[in-house]
């Protein structure tokens, strides 16, 4: 496929898959929990040539990957990470999932022990657009990022990116890399600041990995 082609399938993904995909190298073991139609590992094992596995809990999802040639099985996060062994990827991807599990905590925590790195994306619900909202309206918001009224979001565990990084902290986890932006793939001016990111940026991007022994 010619670069011009390259490029044209990656801005065809989700803005933040476009960014986990640049972070992760060629030749990488990557598992995408809750990896959709199997974009991202689409395209990890075409342009990276790496060995990309998903899990997804809808199963039209799951057929739509499964009929393309992708290494896609059904299951969900809270479930089925137990199984897979210690070690077992470089890159384990969690792309707007965290909030939509039962046990965020314990699913960070399976990430980190099935791959080196966990490379995490999520809605920002302390964006100054969310609490304004709230603020002025008194009802649930909703926004470019956070598209579903309150009884059809599949969210239970919203937070904001200060409570992620206070949990990342709290369980010893290293953030490696992080960014903040808004649909559009604007990062300035929050870039540099977690209390900036925290007002400004719509979705969070962080890569994991485990302090202490093990890693």
């Amino acid at each position: 496929m010619t670069m011009d082609g390259v490029q044209y399938v990656a801005k065809n993904m989700r803005l933040d898959l476009r960014l986990i995909a640049e972070m992760i190298p060629h030749d990488a073991r990557v598992l995408d929990i809750g990896c959709g139609d199997g974009a991202l590992i689409e395209y990890l094992a075409r342009e990276k040539r790496a060995d990309a596995r998903g899990i997804e809990i809808d199963m039209a999802q799951v057929t739509k990957a499964v009929s393309a040639g992708l290494a896609v099985i059904h299951g969900d996060a809270d479930n089925d990470l137990a199984f897979y062994p210690d070690g077992a990827f470089d890159y384990v991807v969690l792309s707007r999932t965290l909030q939509a599990v039962e046990k965020p905590r314990e699913v960070l925590r399976q990430l980190l022990r099935i791959g080196r790195y966990a490379i995490v994306s999520f809605p920002n619900f302390g964006h100054w657009q969310m609490r304004w909202r709230l603020l002025w309206g008194g009802q649930m918001p909703d926004t470019e990022t956070w598209n579903r009224p309150w009884y059809e979001t599949p969210n239970i565990h919203p937070c904001t990116i200060t409570d992620f990084t206070t949990l990342c902290a709290l369980d010893g986890y290293a953030v490696e890399r992080w960014l903040a932006v808004d649909e559009q793939g604007l990062k300035a001016p929050w870039r540099r600041s977690l209390r900036l990111a925290n007002l400004f940026g719509e979705q969070a991007l962080f890569m994991l990995r485990r302090i202490g022994p093990g890693v």
